[in-house]
């Protein structure tokens, strides 16, 4: 038996999915707004849901990833009477089981609801499964277990991989992961970083050459793509791959073949590629920095890493181990952590990402290495003021002034307040829509100058947008 919710303020329609639920032997729940559907998945673990766009508190649309953040992670299906292409689309994109119009017969319902109870039982068995190698990757939130999911679905195959996300976010962890829990875990592993390759030396470095190719060439060299065979190819920071060797690349992917230097034959070399950047491809592509058809070929299986400010979950697990393990490496007595030190770490956005944690707290301890606990004091200052400005702004800040009015609007607070994390949750939320809704304004809708207005990536920005439903000009622009 599953559970079931139904979020919808048309009380007939409640009735008639919540019947057929029940006759197809499912538990369902009905509530008529967002603050009470809310209220049903906090109770336990759920299923299915069906969400109607137009709610009395709000958009359907606008609450979906705070679903798909539940635990049970449950699936999605949007219903509405008036129907909407770009609200579809969204939906779509954003993981949603299917975007139905009313009126629905009944078997249209009983055929949606039984084949997306089938997918959820089979997204769950297989994830019961998964064993993964994951060697230093670190964490348990929702937003690091997706891109697990993801590793343990390709890792099995031979296909091509796309890692993107920002710098220190663990693209070569993930890399490493893939390639241990493949078939070919017992090959090499071999690192090209592109952004280092002497352009002189490209295609030596890659393809290899023999003995008196050019002056210097004393010997016959493997390259790397050579030392791959058998095992996995790792192209890291791949946006940086000049435009003259992108061809030659390409060429090799397509026939796995290449020609060393100086060499009259091709050779085969049987490797698996995975990629990984920092940079937004598909911007490159539209700028002609990067060459289209090498794009489609890097990007079969994309996996896209979280920023640390978004896992703060994992904040408290990655200081544990990195505090473990740097104390090991320089030979230290294990130091333990005070919860300050913790919220302290918490409250900082994180713009290095993991890599900048690790070496915040590789100083930390390094800054004196005789006390057995890491207090706040040891941290940089920068990361200390953070945490205080935050904590003064609060203080100076009437209660619920400067929310913007969807916030407010929620109602029946103080009687469910919400626990201090998601409180802290949907402020943060309503803060980051209302600031993308005022530079959207701002920018006029130019993306590249809202860009530049607010330093993320394009990319970046088309998720935040999306993420917050923002796709009409009367959510981009409000008066």
């Amino acid at each position: 038996m599953a559970k079931v919710v139904i979020i919808d303020d048309d009380p007939i329609f409640r009735v008639l999915l919540a019947e057929h639920c029940s006759l197809l032997g499912h538990e369902a729940e009905v509530a008529d707004s967002i603050e009470a559907g809310k209220l049903l998945l906090n109770r336990g673990a759920v299923d299915l849901v069906f969400l109607d766009v137009r709610l009395p508190d709000g958009n359907g649309l606008d609450f979906l990833p705070y679903i798909q953040r539940l635990p049970s992670a449950p699936e999605v299906i949007i219903i509405t009477g008036m129907g909407d292409a770009d609200g579809a689309e969204l939906a779509i994109k954003n993981g949603a089981w299917d975007y139905l119009q009313k009126p629905l017969s009944r078997q249209e319902i009983i055929l949606h609801i039984r084949r997306a109870l089938e997918y959820h039982d089979k997204k769950l068995l297989r994830s019961s499964h998964i064993n993964l190698k994951r060697d230093e990757i670190v964490g348990k939130s929702k937003a690091i277990s997706a891109c697990l999911d993801q590793i343990a679905h390709c890792a099995g195959t031979d296909t091509g991989v796309l890692i993107t996300g920002e710098t220190g976010t663990g693209k070569e962890l993930f890399a490493r992961a893939i390639h241990a829990n493949s078939p070919r875990a017992e090959g090499p592993f071999v690192v090209v970083d592109c952004a280092s390759l002497p352009e002189q030396l490209v295609e030596s470095l890659l393809f290899g050459h023999v003995k008196g190719a050019f002056t210097g060439a004393g010997c016959d060299q493997k390259g790397l793509i050579e030392q791959a065979d058998g095992g996995t190819l790792f192209l890291d920071e791949a946006g940086e791959l000049p435009l003259d060797t992108q061809k030659s690349f390409l060429r090799v992917l397509q026939e796995r073949a290449f020609r060393p230097v100086g060499k009259d034959r091709e050779q085969q070399s049987n490797f698996r590629l995975v990629a990984a950047t920092n940079r937004d491809l598909a911007e490159r592509v539209r700028h002609d920095q990067f060459r289209s058809d090498l794009y489609y070929r890097l990007n079969t299986f994309s996996i896209h890493l979280p920023p640390l400010r978004e896992r703060e979950q994992d904040i408290e697990k990655l200081t544990m181990s990195f505090v473990f393990s740097i104390c090991r490496q320089h030979r230290l007595p294990i130091k333990g952590v005070v919860p300050e030190t913790l919220e302290t770490l918490a409250a900082y956005p994180w713009p290095g990402n993991v890599r900048e944690l690790k070496n915040t707290l590789e100083q930390a301890i390094l800054a004196d290495p005789g006390d057995p606990v890491l207090y706040p004091i040891h941290l940089p200052p920068e990361i200390r003021l953070c945490r205080i400005r935050t904590m003064v702004a609060q203080k100076h800040t009437p209660p619920l002034a400067g929310i913007s009015p969807p916030l407010a609007d929620r109602g029946q607070w103080p009687e469910t307040l919400p626990p201090l994390k998601e409180y802290r949750r949907i402020l943060t939320n309503d803060i980051e829509k209302h600031y993308l809704q005022q530079l959207m304004r701002t920018s006029g809708g130019d993306i590249a100058k809202a860009c530049t207005i607010s330093g993320v990536s394009r990319s970046r920005l088309y998720d935040l947008l999306k993420h917050h439903a923002l796709t009409g000009s009367a959510d981009l622009c409000p008066e």
